[in-house]
């Protein structure tokens, strides 16, 4: 049978795309781009991180998210190796972040060696990092009828996957890499559509169970042993503007969660508002307000409050 083969690049049709046009045009906004940042710049690579991140994991639980085939005694060996490649590209990443702020595309003196001791302060923290982790794991076992196992909960379940991803984010956001840290907790919140910023504060014992749709924003504070479910959304109320209209940056603007609380799926709470020990708060509830220790919020209540009071919560 003879089939007619077109040449690459070939639709059968003449089209006229003015491609030298279009890349003059985008090369004079690079131009301006370049200037306006004093200079090109290098921007930190996501594939990196996602290696880095898939190389740290392994590293806290490498009998669980390790390779298969090393003995007991290798164990350690692997750790190292594995902490060691990830830290070098970690400092390469770091290095980039710097490069961009700074607006210098080759640092040397003294931008690396300050990178550098971002990356030792970090790996100094891991230890800190694996014992939390453990934490969260169990509660996600104690508060799950459905989980059968711990190794369950950690390769199965996408709010281990977003907790690992922040804790470490939230150390580098900490030490002074907020970008590098912003794409490690948007690696995870691809991955499993759980938006934790990392510079959220999240105490022990943290489980967020099913976990689509949550958002849990940057100046968040959470205590120890809180349990979300899926859609709950932990944000700001309102974006306060300069004489310019533009967003003041920064402030805290988010809620504070107290220790044993429940969020059930669907609820929202904004604000700089204050959820009290103990407390529950039921499905698809919109709050406003603070909410005293040992409360229990349900939408019917939420809509009884805000018809006598004649306004909104």
């Amino acid at each position: 049978m003879n089939q007619r083969i077109k040449k690459p690049g070939r639709t059968g049709a003449t089209h006229h795309w003015n491609i030298e046009a279009v890349v003059s045009d985008l090369r004079h906004l690079r131009t301006a781009d370049h200037e306006r940042r004093a200079g090109p710049v290098k921007l930190p690579s996501r594939k990196a991180l996602v290696a880095v991140m898939e190389g740290f994991s392994a590293a806290l639980f490498p009998h669980r998210l390790g390779p298969v085939d090393f003995t007991e005694e290798g164990v350690d060996f692997f750790v190292g190796h594995t902490l060691d490649v990830s830290l070098t590209e970690l400092l390469k990443q770091v290095r980039l972040e710097f490069a961009l702020t700074s607006g210098v595309a080759d640092l040397i003196d003294p931008e690396s060696d300050r990178a550098a001791s971002l990356v030792s302060a970090f790996a100094s923290r891991l230890p800190d990092v694996r014992a939390l982790l453990d934490t969260d794991i169990r509660a996600a076992f104690d508060g799950d009828p459905a989980a059968r196992s711990i190794d369950e909960v950690l390769i199965c379940y996408p709010g281990v996957t977003a907790i690992i991803h922040q804790r470490l984010a939230h150390i580098l956001y900490k030490l002074g890499a907020p970008l590098l840290a912003r794409m490690i907790t948007e690696i995870a919140h691809s991955a499993t559509g759980i938006d934790i910023h990392p510079g959220a504060e999240i105490g022990e014992r943290f489980f967020i169970d099913h976990g689509t749709g949550v958002v849990i924003g940057e100046t968040t504070v959470i205590g120890r042993n809180v349990r979300l479910y899926q859609a709950v959304t932990l944000g700001a109320k309102r974006f306060p503007t300069d004489e310019h209209g533009a967003l003041v940056k920064g402030g805290a603007r988010h809620p504070v969660v107290e220790d044993d609380v429940v969020v059930y799926a669907g609820a929202t709470i904004l604000g700089r508002v204050t959820i009290g020990r103990g407390s529950s708060i039921g499905g698809n509830v919109w709050l406003t307000r603070s909410v005293p220790p040992s409360s229990t919020i349900s939408q019917a209540q939420v809509r009884s409050e805000d018809f006598h009071d004649g306004a909104g919560i």
